[in-house]
């Protein structure tokens, strides 16, 4: 094991490894949400069934509930104001239908004042259903907007916008309200693109201003749409305008700035990856664009060391330098990420990496112990993983087994706690953990409001809201956290599949009987000498003599030498 701080370029010779697919890379950058719709179905009975009084009229004067309730609001005393809209919306003043819309919508106006959000996202659903049947159906629109900066994205209000033509927007497009405008252009595209119409979803983002904080934003989504249509070409473009627009500080206010150039970084790299991948469509036979690779492995370098996309980068890019047969530096990002600063880091796929290395340089007895390690290290987690989840039987149950998990509770070994906690901590989980916080911050401003507007009709309704929110969004939170939990299992199964594979590869190998195409990937390893470390005048080379060094991470290199044909 040697040390040395270089980055070299790459050349690359044909190798059917380690390629990841178009809809990998799409499903690695991000994933759209849908939250379940229950749509209640109304039910009709005639005035004699119900003793009800005549519906009111369509037109009139205001009650002086309304106009009271009205007065309030200019006073900003919403808690009253509140009470007085809902007696109006519950039909007890006799309103005319246009003022019970009124008040409908005011009602959820001044829930967002008085901070409860999920109830006035409740009032502006129900607008929002009668469609332009509501007086107040444009007007929602903007308030909906405004929601979706105070509640997390699995509040479903994306799917809400939807409601709305695209022509409906153009009423926030003026000076005045161009920040607005921009937000409903993203939320649109947003909507657009997970009901999979892509092109329309293209279109809306890259309509976002460029000095908008959403222009970010909306450039990733526009990126990652093109990778689900499999276009390199406009996801790179739209990832380096990211790049550009934040390096030049064209854009202010862009939410986690790093986080987002380290996104794009990664993204970009993970496209040129893809791209330099390409299969004959004739012959059907693989062949690697090495100045593709190259770009790519230049990308994945420029994700900064403390952004939490650096271990994912540093392994993936191991995986390019394998394709481009220099094993020294593939496997010296892996000595990287078993160093004891990322104990908690779970990449089984590392060892697989190794096992292959180490056989195609005929290194066997190295291959044969990554794959004992492999099994001894993994199987048990995959076992334990596998039991755990057969205690839960709904989605309820494992959101609570998730909540105990990351409080550092639960009846699970050390061995697989770090793994479970990093499987459940993906920013999806992370979101509805988020908005089930948030409904309970309602639920407990609620309790904590004067005992005369909880006994109202309006308290009863906030804490039925919040309620039937919350139950759902604990149902969902549990049900995604159950998927990824499942996936974990999935992948870990898959990689064990792959690792035995190397140990076929390497029983037949012990026979002689290889096939063409793994002699030929051998003697091209023969050939390169790419498990050498060289080094130049500006940089050091030493023995690694078992003590990890922060400076030096990512930078380590392990000599690889090749057996073949001796």
């Amino acid at each position: 094991m040697t040390r040395t701080k270089t980055r070299s370029g790459t050349q690359t010779t044909p190798r059917d490894r380690a390629r990841m697919g178009w809809v990998l890379l799409a499903t690695m950058l991000a994933g759209a949400f849908a939250p379940t719709a229950v749509n209640a179905q109304d039910m009709q009975f005639d005035i004699a069934e119900t003793g009800q009084p005549p519906a009111p009229p369509a037109e009139g004067p205001p009650s002086e509930a309304l106009a009271n309730a009205l007065r309030l609001y200019q006073q900003e005393r919403y808690q009253e104001a509140d009470v007085q809209f809902q007696r109006v919306v519950e039909g007890e003043t006799q309103d005319a239908q246009a003022n019970v819309q009124k008040a409908q919508f005011f009602l959820g106006k001044c829930l967002y004042h008085l901070r409860y959000y999920q109830s006035a996202l409740a009032i502006f659903d129900e607008i929002g259903q009668q469609g332009q049947g509501h007086l107040y159906f444009n007007q929602t629109l903007q308030w909906l907007a405004q929601l979706a900066s105070q509640l997390p994205e699995p509040a479903g209000i994306i799917e809400k916008v939807g409601r709305y033509g695209v022509d409906q927007l153009e009423q926030f497009n003026t000076a005045e309200s161009q920040e607005l405008y921009n937000e409903l252009l993203y939320i649109m595209g947003r909507f657009q693109y997970s009901q999979g119409e892509f092109e329309q979803a293209i279109e809306l983002f890259q309509r976002v201003a460029e000095d908008s904080s959403f222009y970010v934003k909306a450039r990733f989504f526009d990126g990652i749409a093109h990778i689900r249509m499999r276009r390199a070409r406009p996801a790179i473009a739209a990832f380096r305008a990211i790049i550009d627009a934040i390096d030049e500080g064209t854009v202010e206010g862009v939410e986690d700035e790093e986080r987002m150039l380290n996104l794009a970084w990664i993204s970009l790299a993970r496209v040129y990856y893809t791209a330099a991948n390409r299969t004959d469509p004739e012959t059907g036979e693989r062949a690697i664009d090495g100045r593709l690779l190259g770009q790519a492995v230049e990308a994945w370098n420029t994700v900064d060391q403390g952004s939490e996309y650096w271990l994912d980068a540093l392994f993936e890019s191991s995986w390019a330098f394998f394709l481009a047969d220099e094993y020294a530096r593939a496997l010296g990002n892996v000595h990287t990420i078993f160093s004891p600063y990322f104990e908690d880091s779970y990449y089984p796929e590392a060892l697989v990496l190794k096992a292959v290395t180490f056989f195609v340089n005929c290194q066997i007895e190295n291959a044969e112990a990554m794959i004992g390690q492999f099994h001894e290290r993994y199987d048990p987690v995959r076992q334990e993983l596998e039991e755990i989840l057969g205690r839960f039987e709904d989605n309820t149950q494992f959101f609570e087994f998730l909540t105990r998990v990351r409080a550092g509770e639960g009846s699970i070994s050390e061995n697989v706690r770090g793994i479970v906690s990093t499987a459940l901590s993906d920013r999806e989980v992370l979101r509805n953990i988020e908005y089930v916080r948030v409904l309970e911050g309602e639920e407990s401003r609620l309790m904590e409001s004067p005992q005369e507007f909880q006994n109202s009709s309006l308290g009863a309704r906030i804490l039925q809201d919040v309620a039937v929110a919350k139950s759902f969004a604990i149902d969902q939170t549990g049900d995604i956290a159950r998927a990824r939990y499942t996936r974990l299992i999935d992948e870990l199964a898959d990689l064990t599949n792959q690792i035995d594979t190397v140990e076929l590869e390497i029983a037949t190998y012990t026979r002689g009987q290889l096939g063409q195409e793994m002699q030929q990937q051998m003697t091209e390893a023969q050939r390169s000498g790419g498990g050498d470390v060289e080094v130049d005048e500006e940089h050091q080379l030493w023995p690694f003599d078992g003590e990890y060094w922060r400076d030096e991470l990512g930078f380590y290199r392990q000599q690889v030498t090749n057996r073949c044909g001796r």
